[in-house]
């Protein structure tokens, strides 16, 4: 719980048992009940949160997909390679005649 082991939990507990007065130990659990139903409230604010986006992300990724591969499908058929020309202002493989 909140990274504090049993053995710390029960130190903090008994000294608050020391420290606090009696008659504030109702306002004592009414302030950790608060805390303790807000806390899991934004926890669960978070988590749907987290929920939502991880669904708008696996709904995307498959038509990113889809359009990558179309454009690059596209972009295949319609590109020609273009020959490079060598400094002298000849293409590759040809000879002088």
């Amino acid at each position: 719980m909140f990274g504090i082991s049993w053995a710390e939990f029960a130190v903090i507990f008994f000294v608050a048992v020391l420290v606090i007065p009696a008659r504030r130990w109702p306002d004592v659990a009414r302030f950790l009940a608060r805390a303790v139903k807000t806390v899991r409230a934004i926890i669960w604010k978070i988590t749907d949160a987290s929920e939502q986006i991880k669904e708008r992300v696996d709904l995307e990724a498959p038509i990113n997909d889809i359009i990558g591969d179309a454009a690059r499908d596209v972009l295949n058929e319609i590109s020609v390679p273009i020959k490079k020309k060598r400094k002298n202002g000849r293409a590759p493989g040809t000879r002088k005649k």
